[in-house]
């Protein structure tokens, strides 16, 4: 494993780096905007290769450990992340109904670059462990496993948090789920 024998040879964690932080600094981009970002992702690797030593072995991955530190770290800028999903709420407002199907690729795709409108809105009001839930499941593609890993959660508090989150997410948004398209919704 490239993490222990970055403990005798510390130049080998740079292929922990190398392997996860594109999506660790998307990750935070997602979640805080590219500047925050920038300092996030490095003080998550940074973060880990202090504590390289403390990491269990038995674990398949770093990937969730990363996380779970860049999810940490987001927690302090908690009120920079609110702050800006509440302004991409006001500053996009629900789009329009697309016309055609080019239309409709467009909004699908715009839709799955970033958290837009009122779904950034119905997310800076859920509680923090509801958000971080929901967005390493969404964002970051964790899979439940991982991301009660990264949490250091059971996995039913993923389960039951993640559940939590979508309910209020559908509630805030007229009782629609903001994660089916509109064909699986009929």
């Amino acid at each position: 494993m490239t993490i222990k024998r970055s403990w005798d040879e510390p130049e080998r964690f740079g292929a922990v780096f190398d392997a996860h932080y594109a999506d660790i600094h998307r990750y935070a981009s997602r979640r805080l905007g590219p500047h925050a970002a920038d300092d996030v992702s490095a003080e998550t690797f940074a973060l880990a290769f202090r504590q390289r030593r403390r990491y269990d072995l038995s674990r398949r991955s770093a990937r969730p450990w990363l996380y779970g530190i860049a999810t940490n770290l987001i927690s302090r800028h908690r009120r920079d992340e609110v702050r800006l999903l509440r302004a991409v709420d006001r500053l996009h407002p629900p789009p329009e109904p697309a016309r055609g199907h080019e239309d409709e690729v467009t909004a699908k795709v715009s839709a799955q670059q970033s958290v837009k409108g009122p779904l950034a809105g119905a997310i800076a009001a859920l509680p923090a462990a509801q958000r971080d839930v929901l967005l390493l499941v969404a964002l970051a593609g964790l899979s439940y496993d991982e991301v009660a890993q990264a949490l250091d959660v059971p996995f039913g508090t993923v389960s039951s948090r993640l559940n939590r989150a979508r309910k209020k997410l559908r509630k805030a948004l007229g009782d629609t789920n903001p994660l089916l398209d509109e064909e699986e919704a009929r």
